[in-house]
């Protein structure tokens, strides 16, 4: 039987790294944003290459779903990582044919990189009100929710990770702590725009702390993201 792993996130939140740590296992294989396409057809926010995006996927989310994230690839864990805002306007059902990881961040430090990119941000594109739909959904269904928090996660990678994969039902490989320098034939077309910093790294490294302002058009959306990341802290393992 086959274990599909959504983990879903905001931007920023070392998300293609954690891709890239799951890539070195020996028995995964991984897949970058399948749904981005989808969330640029039905939303028409602006990004950095949207244009290849779209000429990159299939626009219909439920399409991916059933002919990508639900097909059979060889191996017998298959990883996605996944932006929660790209769950726009699709049928959540899916869901439960998955196992369901919230990766997060402290929102000041989510929302300082993001700018960079996006000097326009709102709530809208961090993705925690999916996030929040994701958890309840979750809790409804008596699971017990996952949710990995970055900084725990540098602190100490290889506690987090053996704990999630236990959490999956896997166990942990040492292969995940590294990975080469360099794109991967797993990413994205719009990695040339987002992935810059993480092509140059090999590993986890430790945290850093950025004493970065927000932008004015930004800022207002720091005590509605600081909520719902309050609302993940119980779940996170680790900690």
């Amino acid at each position: 039987m086959t274990l599909r792993i959504n983990m879903w996130s905001s931007p920023r939140n070392l998300s293609t790294a954690m891709m890239y740590s799951w890539r070195e296992r020996s028995d995964t294989t991984v897949f970058d944003e399948p749904i981005y396409a989808h969330y640029l057809r039905v939303t028409g926010r602006e990004h950095p290459g949207d244009d290849e995006v779209l000429a990159s996927q299939d626009n219909d989310g439920d399409a991916v779903v059933r002919d990508v994230m639900l097909a059979d690839h060889g191996t017998p864990v298959l990883f996605f990582k996944q932006m929660a805002k790209h769950l726009v306007e699709m049928d959540r059902s899916f869901l439960a044919q998955f196992t369901n990881v919230l990766l997060t961040r402290a929102p000041h430090d989510m929302l300082t990189s993001l700018q960079v990119r996006l000097p326009d941000a709102t709530i809208a594109d961090t993705g925690f009100p999916e996030m929040m739909e994701i958890l309840d959904t979750l809790l409804a269904a008596g699971e017990e929710p996952i949710v990995i928090d970055t900084r725990i996660l540098l602190a100490d990678p290889r506690a987090v990770l053996t704990e999630l994969c236990d959490r999956v039902g896997l166990a942990f490989e040492e292969s995940m702590l590294t990975w080469p320098a360099g794109p991967k034939p797993e990413d994205g077309v719009w990695a040339k725009h987002w992935y810059d910093g993480v092509h140059t790294s090999t590993g986890w490294q430790p945290f850093v702390p950025k004493d970065v302002e927000l932008l004015p058009a930004v800022a207002p959306a720091l005590d509605e993201a600081e909520a719902m990341y309050a609302r993940l802290l119980p779940y996170r393992i680790g900690g």
